[in-house]
């Protein structure tokens, strides 16, 4: 092999050489950035359904209420709030005993049973079965100081009630009702915590 034949064997070997290590560089590039592409990617899902199940189960929408007075009247009550919150309602003795109805309840009753602590999760008549299922399941594992009943009017599908406090839900499988029971339930609004929740008025299907 003459010199010439030699070196242009070598210039040749020299560019292919080059040209696999211009290819080499671009695939790493190319593997960086789609890898980078795609951290991104799950770090900002992450993040997106962090705020969204915080938002979801943030109790930033509860309505709080104040009262002066809580006066006993046997008399109707036009109440501002609906369902109630609190205000005049019936005397001692007649407060509703609490569990689970299957009719509408007096509100006057209720209110004397949410001065005493309790939780009054409403429903709209038309809620499905199935929700409404759910909502007894979680009354009844709740158990003491919850009262459950259809509402005539009410304004969105779930409405929860204590003492002052009131948050509209979007179904039973609002992740904020749970939360609302943990925080409100003979909580700091209360004016009789502990009182009784039974011995009143009404019969319980559950």
């Amino acid at each position: 092999m003459t010199k010439e034949k030699t070196q242009a064997r070598r210039e040749q070997l020299a560019r292919l050489r080059a040209e696999q290590k211009r290819k080499d560089r671009r695939g790493a590039l190319l593997m960086w950035g789609v890898g980078g592409l795609v951290i991104a990617v799950v770090v900002g899902l992450v993040g997106y359904y962090l705020v969204v199940e915080r938002s979801a189960s943030s109790l930033d929408a509860v309505q709080k209420f104040k009262y002066l007075g809580a006066d006993h009247t046997s008399e109707k009550v036009t109440y501002k709030e609906n369902p109630p919150v609190g205000g005049p309602h019936r005397p001692p003795g007649e407060w509703q005993n609490c569990g689970i109805y299957d009719k509408p309840i007096g509100n006057e009753n209720a209110v004397h049973s949410l001065e005493h602590g309790a939780v009054w999760i409403t429903y709209q008549p038309n809620l499905p079965a199935a929700e409404v299922d759910k909502l007894r399941g979680i009354v009844k594992a709740q158990g003491d100081y919850m009262l459950l009943s259809p509402y005539e009017g009410l304004p969105a599908k779930v409405v929860a009630s204590t003492w002052g406090n009131q948050l509209k839900l979007d179904g039973a499988d609002d992740a904020r009702l749970p939360r609302f029971i943990a925080k409100y339930k003979n909580g700091p609004d209360t004016p009789e915590p502990g009182a009784l929740c039974s011995q009143g008025v009404g019969t319980p299907v559950s």
